[in-house]
C-alpha cells in the first residue's frame, strides 16, 4: 500500500533523470532509488527520526547514506536548480532572473549538539536561515548559520552568486541589511539595493500638566498615542513573498524546527523541501 506522499508516476518521471548515477566500479546499484527519494521525503513531511522510518521503506541506514551523500556533492542543489528553471520557464520567465529578495528566518534548534547562537532581536537560541529568493519565491541561494550573526554581517554568504545568475540587478531587503549589509551588496556585486520599511508606527508625545504660563511648577507627561491604524496593517511591498516562501517550509515538519547537527545537513533539507514543491507544480501543470 503506498504511502500517503509517495510520489506519483508523473512526479518520478521529472525526477528520475536528474538522480546521481551510481558510482564507476563495486558492485551494481540494488536499491530501488524511487523508494529511497520517497523515504527521505516521507522524513521530511512527517519529521520523524531516522530509526523510525516505516520498514515498507528501504533500510533507514541506507536511506541516510544516500541522503548525506547527496549532501557531500551538491546534489540536492543541482536538482533544485533544474527544477527551478524549468518552473520558471513554465511561468513564462527567464530561468535566471533580474530581482530578487533577500531575507533571513531563525529558528530554535534541538538539544542536540551542533552550532548555534543567541538571537536577542527576536529571543531565539538557534540557527538562521538566510535565503535569496526569485519574485515568484524560488530559492536561488541559502545558507545556514548561527543565529547570532546579524543579517548585515552574514551578506558575504551571497559572495559568487553575480556570477551564477548575470542578469540579477535588484534586490529587496528588509531594515536588518541597512547599513554595511547595503553597501556590501552594492559594492562587491553591483545590485541595487531597496530596503522595504514598515510603516511608521503612533508613539507618543510629551503632554504639558498645570498652567504653560507657570513655569515653576509646570511638568510634562509622556502619553502614548493611540494607533493610527488597528487590525492587519497589510503586506509589505515585495517582502511578502519571501514571508510565504517562509511559510512554505513550515509545511515540513523536520523544517519546524533545527535538528540536525550540521548547517550543510539543514540546507540540503531546505532543498528537498522546494524539490518536493517543484515537482508537485510541474506534475499538476497541463501538458
Amino acid at each position: 500500500m503506498p504511502i500517503p506522499r509517495d510520489m506519483s508516476d508523473e512526479e518520478w518521471a521529472i525526477l528520475e533523470p536528474l538522480i546521481p548515477p551510481a558510482r564507476l566500479g563495486g558492485r551494481p546499484r540494488a536499491v530501488n532509488m524511487r523508494e529511497i527519494v520517497n523515504a527521505i521525503l516521507y522524513i521530511l513531511r512527517s519529521g520523524c527520526q531516522w530509526r523510525m522510518l516505516p520498514r515498507e521503506f528501504p533500510p533507514w541506514s541506507t536511506v541516510w547514506t544516500y541522503f548525506r551523500t547527496w549532501c557531500r556533492n551538491g546534489s540536492w542543489e543541482r536538482m533544485h536548480t533544474v527544477l527551478r528553471e524549468a518552473q520558471r520557464k513554465q511561468q513564462g520567465r527567464e530561468p535566471p532572473p533580474s530581482a530578487a529578495i533577500l531575507d533571513s528566518q531563525t529558528v530554535k534548534t534541538s538539544q542536540k549538539r551542533g552550532a548555534r547562537g543567541y538571537d536577542g532581536g527576536k529571543k531565539i537560541n538557534g540557527r538562521k536561515r538566510q535565503v535569496l529568493v526569485d519574485t515568484l519565491g524560488l530559492i536561488l541561494h541559502l545558507k545556514v548559520h548561527t543565529a547570532d550573526v546579524q543579517d548585515r554581517a552574514a551578506v558575504a554568504f551571497l559572495q559568487g552568486v553575480q556570477a551564477r545568475y548575470p542578469r540579477l540587478e535588484h534586490v529587496w531587503v528588509d531594515q536588518g541589511y541597512t547599513g554595511s549589509g547595503k553597501t556590501w551588496i552594492e559594492e562587491h556585486l553591483g545590485w541595487s539595493v531597496t530596503v522595504v520599511q514598515h510603516p511608521p508606527r503612533s508613539r507618543g508625545e510629551w503632554v504639558p500638566i498645570g498652567d504653560i504660563n507657570d513655569l515653576a511648577h509646570l511638568r510634562f507627561e509622556w502619553r502614548r498615542l493611540p494607533p493610527l491604524h488597528t487590525g492587519f496593517r497589510g503586506v509589505l511591498p515585495r517582502r511578502w513573498v519571501v514571508e510565504r516562501t517562509f511559510a512554505w517550509l513550515t509545511f515540513c515538519r523536520r523544517l519546524c524546527k533545527d535538528y540536525e547537527f550540521l548547517p550543510e545537513s539543514s540546507e540540503s533539507w531546505i532543498y528537498a523541501s522546494q524539490i518536493r514543491l517543484l515537482l508537485r507544480r510541474l506534475a499538476r501543470a497541463p501538458s
